[in-house]
């Protein structure tokens, strides 16, 4: 059933981790669990849709491997309860200091976090061509048009979770501010493979990031 939410299939193995054990249950039960994990959203409809599919499985009844699928899905859930905590614990420390980062479109908190705390104190740096240098986006990293090449001189220099953070931030804001999506445009237009545009516009993204914090404004798009 390919429609299931994640959720609602680590609630319904959890408590079914077999297909034997999901064709043979109640249908008020399965009803009853598929709307709790899914908040209302599957029916019995669904419920019965899914003791069906279960009936006509070819899958063999191994309670060993149920056994391992229950403890699977529970650690599952259990480091994902993890993760929510400690991305509610990040959120309510940029909430706290109100970084400007947050205002550029595409870059999220965990994301913001990330090139906030590897930065640090922006003061630190004189200039923005100090963060790329510390990152190791500097000016030469980026000159040779073989991918690989470029990359195995990158690793051996700066800091690699900011340059992971930068990378990735700068994906999405290219997507959703059209200042950004137009530059990385521009570069491709000129020949460019995407990963080296990308690596354009991040430094583009440093500079406007040193700005944001060195000023205290907020992002404006371009109009």
């Amino acid at each position: 059933v390919p429609s299931l939410q994640m959720v609602s299939i680590y609630a319904l193995l959890a408590e079914f981790p077999s297909s034997a054990q999901i064709a043979s249950c109640h249908l008020t039960r399965l009803t009853n669990l598929l709307a709790n994990a899914s908040k209302g959203h599957y029916n019995k409809e669904k419920a019965i849709e899914i003791r069906n599919a279960a009936k006509h499985s070819i899958g063999s009844n191994m309670p060993a491997k149920s056994l391992e699928l229950k403890h699977t899905i529970r650690l599952i859930q259990e480091l994902t309860s993890e993760i929510d905590e400690i991305e509610c614990f990040i959120k309510s420390i940029m909430d706290e200091i109100r970084s400007p980062i947050l205002s550029i479109p595409g870059i999220n908190y965990r994301m913001g976090a990330m090139i906030i705390a590897e930065i640090g104190d922006f003061n630190r740096f004189s200039s923005p061509d100090k963060i790329l240098a510390y990152a190791g986006l500097s000016p030469s990293t980026y000159q040779s048009g073989q991918l690989d090449g470029c990359y195995s001189h990158m690793e051996k220099r700066g800091s690699r979770y900011l340059r992971y953070a930068l990378f990735n931030a700068t994906k999405f804001v290219c997507i959703w501010d059209n200042q950004f999506s137009a530059y990385l445009a521009k570069k491709r237009s000129e020949g460019k493979h995407y990963n080296v545009a990308i690596s354009h516009a991040a430094k583009k993204l440093v500079r406007v990031i040193y700005q944001l914090e060195k000023s205290g404004q907020l992002y404006h798009r371009a109009a």
